[in-house]
């Protein structure tokens, strides 16, 4: 086994993940090989970094000298065969399975036989890129979270032909990089951004049927919830297009399930260009000052709670399905999205009688499979019992 430092890292992509986990990796003491077919973004990328490190120098996080080290390690190359020397290579490109598989066909015929292929994906079949690659043993997801150096928390994603080996090798990588991986079965949407998807499809369901605004759906989850950002707020910083495409994709992987159909006004949001805080204007209009928004407490308390059941109701699911442990799923929902209370113990908090005949008298009021209550949920609430005593 190499030294702690002196495994070469390749990184496929220079966009925003791709030099996020490039700056992870050389803080970590390797040297990075960073590769994107567009020149531009990987000059960017390298300013990117360096932008990141001198604001730690200027808290007091990191020296000149550490600064300057960790920008030295990060060298853009011209070619993917330059990538060749790398033990581990991490792709962050596109979200596309058609480039994915592309690449990854393309490096597993010159790389080591003991490099570790991973795919940054985060939402895409982990299972179907590894088959791309023609070492699927040494195939692993590893879904970061942005900014990557700061998140903690990474998805490590099982394909259904990864060895325990690569398994274990993934997990010990990250926690070297100080990450905290989580294992989340292969399934569409991994585990934070399908337990996710409500907070936004029905905050939008919400606001589509003229019920609030979106500033009096944030404002609810805010004054109510405690959330630090209302879905509003969030689609807007993550970008619609991306949020929107997310969303879809689950849809489509998940043969068009119910509880995952896409919002018709955020594709309309997506189709006029309003991305959000990059383009300028989203749900809100950032070239003007930001709109206090107050709403009445019950009022707000009923948005909140509509929006809740359906979170917790994934939450269960997910756990109903195996996709994680019912202490990685709340782990990864307060450290991945900054949810204030993990949505299991939330559900015991209100009671899973009280979060079960809400969800039905949704599903009653709209007949929409997306209300369906999840079995786990109808039998704990029937037998009286909690997630965690």
């Amino acid at each position: 086994m190499m030294g702690r430092g002196s495994e070469i890292v390749g990184i496929l992509g220079a966009g925003t993940m791709g030099s996020g986990i490039a700056h992870v990796a050389a803080a970590a003491g390797h040297q990075v090989l960073m590769y994107d077919e567009r020149p531009e973004a990987r000059a960017s990328a390298r300013d990117r970094v360096a932008t990141d490190l001198s604001k730690l120098v200027e808290r007091g996080k990191l020296t000149g000298r550490d600064k300057t080290e960790i920008a030295d390690r990060i060298r853009p190359v011209d070619g993917l065969r330059a990538l060749s020397p790398a033990v581990i290579v991490i792709e962050a490109i596109v979200e596309d399975y058609v480039p994915k598989q592309k690449l990854f066909a393309e490096l597993g015929a010159f790389l080591p036989p003991e490099s570790l292929l991973a795919t940054n994906t985060s939402s895409l079949s982990v299972t179907a890129l590894a088959a791309s690659s023609g070492r699927p043993a040494s195939f692993v997801g590893m879904h970061f979270f942005n900014p990557a150096p700061v998140m903690e928390l990474v998805e490590v994603v099982r394909a259904l032909q990864t060895s325990d080996e690569t398994a274990a090798r993934a997990d010990d990588l990250l926690r070297r990089w100080k990450k905290e991986p989580i294992p989340v079965k292969d399934s569409p949407g991994f585990l934070v951004n399908r337990i996710a998807r409500p907070f936004y499809g029905e905050a939008l369901r919400i606001v589509e049927e003229h019920k609030a605004t979106p500033g009096e759906v944030d404002a609810a989850m805010k004054q109510c919830g405690r959330f630090k950002m209302g879905p509003f707020e969030l689609m807007d910083l993550i970008g619609n297009d991306v949020n929107y495409a997310v969303t879809e994709n689950i849809f489509r992987e998940t043969y068009f399930d119910r509880r995952y159909v896409p919002s018709a006004l955020q594709k309309k949001y997506v189709e006029a260009g309003f991305l959000g805080k990059k383009s300028g204007r989203g749900f809100y209009d950032y070239a003007r000052p930001m709109p206090h928004t107050e709403i009445e407490p019950a009022r707000g308390s009923d948005i909140f709670l509509r929006v809740l059941v359906m979170l917790i109701n994934e939450a269960v699911e997910a756990l109903r399905a195996g996709l994680a442990s019912k202490e990685d799923i709340e782990r990864a929902m307060i450290k991945a999205t900054n949810y204030p209370l993990g949505l299991l113990h939330w559900a015991d908090e209100i009671g899973l009688g009280e979060v079960h005949s809400r969800l039905s008298a949704l599903f009653e009021a709209y007949g929409d499979d997306r209300y369906r209550p999840s079995p786990l949920l109808k039998q704990m609430a029937r037998d009286g019992k909690a997630f965690f005593a």
